[in-house]
């Protein structure tokens, strides 16, 4: 451990993602389920700064509304802080400041980005100088998603979609955002789909038991292809999604008749992603649905994961 002694703060940058594929095995025993997923992460960033402190602590600004989200113990970033401090020894506190620009219950991963940051940005403050695998490690206890964030780039995820191995992307992938007014419960999604597929048993085929990363979509993202990649874009939890929050449906074809090549729901929603072919295309996209009253982002991808920015 070195010794910290001076530094005044620690700002590390994670990125949001989007599950570019999400196939969902059947319900287990322990009430979660199988996953393959891709995830890409893109240019959307959350911001932590992290200060010395006694005790824990975290506040929130940014671009999205911050109103309704915990600073006590159960919100993640401070889960991250004090897990870090208790697997390093460290007895000291910190004061973190999060800004937020990746939606709230958006499906992109905004918690487990601060959760990531903050492992990154206290690991700098206090000295305590954790390695990258050991980093890796807490970020899987503190959420599915937490490593991924960590680690960034494209991957492919499994098991809850914590194991993870790194996806061969080829150039940058443009995306346009359409961000919703408000956030959607994982959990309800999640029942929702059981709930359909219990309904239509005899209907459907059954989920499987280990589900697997389709081979379209990995040789869309070696061949850095937009057009094969959109072809091949999945999410198993795009029609329970759509079923609780019918109105993104017209959204989605909105976005795909004005220009996008595929557009999906991020993970469990409600953030829609909208798939084109290069800047050019993504800067009209998001003119079309800005002048229709929807809050668009354009972002690319692959973008790197959690990193320090600054220390002083």
């Amino acid at each position: 451990m070195t010794d910290p002694a001076g530094l005044h703060f620690a700002h590390a940058r994670a990125p949001g993602k989007i599950n570019l594929f999400l196939k969902v095995g059947q319900l287990q025993d322990d009430g979660y389920h199988e996953l393959a997923t891709a995830f890409q992460a893109v240019s959307l960033y959350e911001e932590v700064r992290a200060y010395p402190a006694d005790d824990f602590s975290v506040s929130f600004t940014g671009t999205v509304d911050t109103t309704g989200l915990s600073t006590d113990g159960s919100n993640l970033a401070i889960k991250a802080a004090r897990l870090l401090a208790r697997k390093t020894g460290y007895t000291g506190g910190v004061r973190l400041e999060v800004e937020k620009n990746v939606p709230i219950a958006g499906g992109m991963g905004g918690g487990s980005a601060d959760a990531a940051a903050t492992l990154v940005a206290c690991d700098a403050l206090w000295g305590t100088e954790a390695s990258r695998e050991e980093l890796v490690a807490m970020a899987a206890k503190l959420g599915a998603d937490v490593p991924f964030a960590l680690t960034g780039g494209t991957a492919i995820g499994t098991g809850r979609g914590d194991q993870l191995s790194p996806a061969l992307a080829k150039g940058r992938f443009h995306w346009v955002l359409a961000l919703a007014e408000f956030g959607m419960s994982t959990p309800d999604v999640y029942t929702a789909l059981d709930r359909h597929r219990e309904k239509h048993a005899q209907d459907i085929f059954p989920a499987s038991l280990q589900p697997t990363v389709d081979a379209d979509v990995l040789q869309a993202l070696r061949a850095g292809d937009p057009r094969q990649l959109a072809e091949a874009l999945r999410n198993d939890l795009q029609a329970p999604a759509l079923g609780l929050a019918p109105g993104l449906g017209s959204i989605l074809e909105l976005g795909e008749r004005v220009g996008a090549l595929a557009g999906i729901v991020s993970g469990s929603g409600p953030t829609l992603a909208f798939l084109v072919p290069d800047a050019d295309s993504a800067l009209e996209l998001q003119v079309e649905l800005s002048a229709s009253g929807l809050h668009a982002l354009r972002v690319t991808g692959p973008v790197h994961g959690a990193r320090l920015v600054q220390e002083w």
